[in-house]
């Protein structure tokens, strides 16, 4: 299996759902700003409106790193506008929606179930170069922290703004980082 760390995004489009229109977007469009891919399943789902809930609740914080958040589904944008209609939960998300009806996006991530037609649950933390910093990938089964992608997303930029530094393991803004070949590892 080959990593997609610090590979760099293919040029991609898509429809989006945002705002209550439609639109078409290309992911060149978010360049200059971290760039969060939010894959999950289905539209309609049991586990998908927990995650996304938990994500819009954090919308903001994620924002204030300079980031967009992009929801990705193999539902159309008419699926994500009924489904936005129709919940209450969803009603409250305030990013994008994307739709991948062809799985193009999905399969460039390494996200598809081909024998489903659907995505796993995939978190990609993208920098404003459009590099692949950080990613996680879940069975359907197994809902993810928003909380957690956002400690992620903000090492990452952490590590961007400060060369030579890094992030140890729970790492959190304002924590303790290291300088490899400074740090002892005996002091860890």
């Amino acid at each position: 299996m080959n990593t997609l760390i610090n590979t760099q995004i293919q040029e991609l489009s898509c429809e989006i759902f945002h705002k209550n229109a439609t639109k078409k977007i290309h992911l060149s469009d978010y360049k200059g700003k971290w760039l969060i891919l939010f894959f999950y399943p289905a539209d309609f789902t049991f586990v998908c409106p927990t995650e996304l809930l938990d994500m819009a609740t954090h919308y903001k914080a994620f924002t204030e790193c300079n980031a967009e958040v992009l929801s990705v589904s193999t539902d159309t944008v008419f699926v994500h506008k009924a489904w936005h209609d129709n919940s209450p939960t969803i009603s409250k998300i305030e990013f994008p929606m994307a739709a991948d009806p062809t799985g193009e996006i999905c399969k460039a991530f390494g996200t598809y179930i081909k024998e489903e037609g659907l995505s796993y649950r995939a978190s990609f933390v993208i920098d404003p170069d459009g590099i692949i910093k950080a990613y996680e990938m879940h069975d359907n089964s197994i809902g993810r922290s928003a909380k957690e992608l956002l400690r992620k997303l903000k090492a990452a930029i952490y590590v961007k703004e400060n060369g030579g530094e890094v992030c140890p393991a729970n790492w959190s803004p304002g924590g303790d980082t290291l300088t490899p070949g400074l740090d002892l590892v005996g002091k860890i």
